[in-house]
């Protein structure tokens, strides 16, 4: 029969074809599986390796001859092999967390069902799990992110001079497998690719935030007069052309006109921020804004009471620098007071700007600025000059020189700053990437039998280090639960006092019902605070020691923990009760003794402020538990950044075999290829970039 007019297999006959073929292809694959897990060094190991390589060369020619010749079969019926059904790196991902969960019930609470866990081991288990947890959590990370380090390399080469040291320190990670320094690596590409200044705008409703804005970067896209709806921050940066872009939670953010920005921002359009906006960007071919000066757009801290207060306070670590605006027409008030304190609490420098300074004159503005001034010094303890400013008319040219006087040579002394600190941390990396390589030729060469213990003490006590994260979120979470619930604890220890007052000797009552209330409040939530500052402090310092003592174990003079961790803990929100006012008057209460009265008065506080008490503490509570987990994962990211080098060194170190004599050499081609970026002059960056 002519090929041409040979009959073909039926759907049914070659859907059977092709899944025996698949079948086979998958038993192959477990072949595949057999040779290589013979020939790891797994742990676990589940095959010997009886087979020579001489076999094993031969299996694997085998296995992709049979593939080979199993496409032509196909081919030659018409069958198409089916696409690949599963993204690799989704399903790896998908694996790392069934892992996740596997090692979550190895926690002690989760292995009480297999007896009595002694407690001294409870720190040491829970590390375990949190040490797992994270290597899991970083692989997945990578796998989620940009992998393309090398285009982005060369993006990076039109902008800086480092890009070959940091291609010659990824090749060598790469080489030798030492993923404990990859992350300092991806860190080092996302600062040296985001030179971004943020300056973020506080302002009441119309102090003139828009207006100050358009006249900065010479635009008239911002709404002006319209009311902010929440805290959710909108960033002006440079682009090539208008545009803005839209994030919602639970959606896919969305690019649309600049004409539209009222839509999101104004409480006639977007009430009660129904639209869920979670980010606003909006970009313009700006000039200010060619340097990555970023602009932001806040309504401002306000007081801790207010709703979206909290979404506020996660901005600012991102924030580089506050310019506080005050309407030259209004007076000072306690919630810009609040605005520049928490500012200060921040460590972020802030200006203070006196908007619609044009509407004044001369002599008006003079006096307006000295008592800004002044009221700021005496209220806050901080000496801030006062800059006004008018974005209207003649008066526009006071706008522009500020910027150009004071913001202009911030944003331009950020960069030189940024540059400096990226060298060094280039630096720091490329010499624990030498000492790394370094320890791998020595210890290679010795026998670790004399430091085993300590070796394996060091590392014990990292491991219990990192168990301190769990008892310490537990911890924090139950007492902010308490907080919560602290309200009517504040006005029963409130009560007495104030009837202490009203039986003093004299008669005359040194304070007010009202000041007696607001101190109970304050001092209530102050003790449960203090609990939580005090553990996270503590944690901190268990968490420093174990990496001062890893350090020295390892005999690396230049790592100390103590430095570092413990400024983390800081910044904590006060408590602020809110407007709670009563009037009380002993006449009455007094007649009925002191006891009755006591109980009168805790009956009358909770009836007629209880429930305002209450809210104020459960608005603390969120507020504490958002500033705790910030805390901690802070806290988490920068032990971990210190104690992954130090893990891995300790493995290196304690289980460390002979080199063969090309592994040998290569370590040392890597250590004269960094070498040469040690001996050679610091590394200078162009002028606007870095």
């Amino acid at each position: 029969m002519d090929v041409e007019q040979r009959e073909s297999l039926n759907p049914h006959q070659a859907l059977h074809l092709l899944s025996s073929c698949k079948y086979v292809d998958e038993l192959l694959s477990e072949i595949e599986s057999i040779l290589s897990a013979s020939e790891s060094k797994s742990p676990f190991p589940k095959y010997r390796g009886s087979l020579s390589p001489v076999q094993a060369k031969v299996v694997r020619d085998y296995v992709a001859r049979i593939r080979t010749q199993m496409l032509q079969v196909l081919k030659s019926q018409g069958i198409d092999p089916p696409e690949p059904q599963f993204e690799a790196a989704r399903s790896i991902r998908v694996n790392l967390e069934f892992a996740d969960i596997a090692f979550d019930e190895c926690r002690p609470k989760a292995m009480l069902g297999y007896g009595e866990l002694p407690a001294s081991l409870v720190s040491e288990l829970n590390g375990l799990v949190e040490e797992m947890k994270g290597v899991l959590r970083k692989l997945s990370t990578c796998l989620a992110r940009d992998q393309d380090l090398e285009g982005r390399l060369q993006r990076l080469e039109q902008t800086t001079n480092e890009t070959e040291v940091l291609r010659t320190i990824e090749r060598v990670i790469s080489e030798h497998g030492l993923v404990e320094f990859r992350p300092m690596l991806e860190f080092i590409l996302d600062h040296l690719e985001s030179k971004a200044y943020q300056i973020a705008v506080f302002g009441r409703v119309s102090s003139g935030k828009s207006s100050l804005l358009n006249h900065i970067l010479g635009t008239t896209v911002l709404p002006v007069g319209v009311t902010p709806i929440t805290a959710v921050p909108t960033r002006i940066r440079h682009g090539s052309e208008p545009r803005l872009t839209v994030a919602y939670a639970g959606r896919n953010p969305e690019r649309t006109e600049l004409e539209r920005l009222p839509e999101f921002v104004s409480e006639q359009f977007n009430p009660g921020n129904v639209k869920h906006v979670a980010r606003i960007v909006v970009e313009l071919p700006a000039r200010r804004l060619q340097d990555g000066v970023i602009f932001v757009d806040t309504p401002g801290l306000g007081s801790l009471a207010t709703a979206g207060a909290a979404e506020t306070l996660a901005y600012l670590p991102s924030c580089d620098l506050g310019v506080v605006l005050i309407d030259a027409g209004s007076t000072l008030n306690q919630e810009d007071l609040k605005t520049l304190q928490d500012l200060y609490e921040a460590t972020i420098p802030a200006f203070v700007v006196l908007s619609k300074a044009d509407l004044l004159r001369n002599e008006d503005r003079e006096r307006v600025v000295d008592y800004t001034r002044a009221q700021i010094a005496s209220r806050l303890g901080l000496e801030l000059a006062v800059h006004p400013v008018s974005a209207q008319g003649e008066r526009a040219n006071l706008l522009d020189n500020w910027f150009d006087r004071e913001i202009q040579p911030l944003c331009d002394r950020h960069q030189e700053l940024a540059q400096r600190s990226i060298r060094r941390k280039i630096g720091a990396l490329q010499q624990s990437v030498e000492a790394a390589l370094k320890l791998r030729l020595d210890v290679a060469s010795k026998k670790p039998q004399e430091h085993e213990k300590t070796l394996r003490a060091a590392e014990a006590r990292l491991r219990r280090a990192t168990g301190t994260f769990e008892v310490a979120n537990d911890f924090c979470l139950k007492t902010v639960d308490k907080v919560r619930e602290l309200g009517a604890l504040a006005l029963r220890r409130a009560a007495p006092e104030i009837v202490d007052e009203w039986f003093r000797k004299d008669g005359t009552p040194t304070r007010g019902v009202n000041n007696v209330i607001m101190s109970n409040l304050a001092a209530t939530a102050a003790e449960a605070a203090n609990q939580i500052f005090d553990k996270l402090r503590d944690t901190a310092r268990v968490l420093s020691e174990a990496v001062s003592s890893a350090a020295v174990t390892m005999g690396d003079p230049n790592i100390s923990g103590e430095e570092v961790l413990d400024s983390v803990v800081k910044e904590m929100p006060r408590f602020d009760p809110g407007p709670l006012e009563i009037a009380l008057k002993p006449d009455i209460f007094t007649l009925l003794g002191r006891a009755l009265t006591t109980r009168r008065v805790e009956g009358q506080l909770a009836g007629r402020i209880g429930d305002a008490a209450n809210e104020a503490f459960e608005r603390y509570g969120r507020l504490l538990e958002s500033w705790m987990r910030r805390t901690l994962a802070e806290l988490r990211r920068q032990f971990d950044a210190r104690a992954d080098g130090h893990r891995a060194q300790l493995e290196r170190r304690s289980g460390a075999s002979p080199l063969e004599p090309q592994e040998t050499e290569a370590v040392r081609r890597s250590l004269d290829a960094l070498s040469q970026f040690r001996a050679a002059k610091p590394v200078m960056v162009a002028p606007g970039h870095g």
